[in-house]
């Protein structure tokens, strides 16, 4: 991978409250002409979780929830309202680990992560009487939908980032990842490569959209930044495209698991 410019990370500013329903491509492409930042090929726009999820209603109000045996049990080990904990399980495969205020989950669609990524910060309160927000039905999917917007309308060959903020396993502090990704390979497998004495490289791969997702997190924020969307500018990359789920490891290769 080489730059032959510099490499710019530019957040979106005045990107409208998104409500379900909302077209998101749309709005984007509004925001980003009124910024006067018509897309280029190889332009990456990184697109926070959220306000994907917000476009595509995938709220649960609480107030409607009953929980079940097994969550009220969860919720009492864990600390944690057992209607969300009911919620966070619909939303998994297998619970991971646990303990007072952690609960880590496998989600159905394959992401080991806490509380399957169901979020209550801002979340407008209108959503519901006690609202919370999940995942992106289909992150890959909803990447592809707004890759295919955009590129309708600038005429450039762009990728696409649904980013989201993970812990992991052997640090403290979360990062951006990417949960959803078009147009670019998200995962680089640079193994049978040369190093720089020309040894080939043997297990060396990169999580490619995971790095651009991290980058954007820098401006993007998580707190009331209101930058959920980040135009990179400026990399250069070979490979085919690969969607997110090239990043998830099998639980068998799962030393942590």
């Amino acid at each position: 991978m080489t730059l032959p410019a510099p490499l710019t990370i530019t957040p979106l500013s005045g990107v409208p409250l998104v409500a379900p329903g909302t077209d998101l491509g749309t709005l984007l492409i509004a925001t980003l002409e009124a910024a006067a930042l018509p897309l280029r090929s190889g332009d990456v726009l990184v697109v926070a979780q959220k306000i994907v999820s917000k476009a595509e209603g995938r709220y649960v109000d609480l107030a409607t929830v009953e929980p079940s045996a097994r969550a009220r049990a969860l919720g009492v080990e864990t600390d944690k309202d057992p209607r969300l904990v009911e919620v966070i399980l619909s939303e998994s495969r297998a619970v991971v680990r646990h303990r007072p205020g952690v609960l880590i989950v496998e989600h159905r669609l394959g992401h080991v992560m806490a509380n399957a990524g169901v979020d209550r910060s801002n979340v407008a309160p209108e959503a519901g009487v006690e609202p919370v927000l999940l995942l992106p039905r289909d992150p890959d999917a909803s990447a592809a939908a707004l890759r295919g917007q955009l590129m309708k309308r600038f005429d450039a060959e762009v990728a696409v980032i649904v980013s989201d903020s993970f812990g992991r396993a052997w640090r403290n502090g979360t990062v951006g990842v990417a949960l959803g990704v078009a147009g670019l390979p998200a995962l680089l497998d640079l193994r049978g490569r040369p190093d720089l004495y020309g040894r080939a490289l043997r297990v060396s791969e990169t999580g490619f959209a995971d790095e651009i997702a991290a980058a954007a997190s820098l401006v993007m924020g998580q707190a009331d930044e209101a930058a959920p969307a980040v135009l990179v500018r400026g990399l250069q990359w070979s490979g085919t495209a690969l969607p997110a789920t090239a990043l998830l490891r099998p639980a068998a290769q799962d030393l942590f698991r």
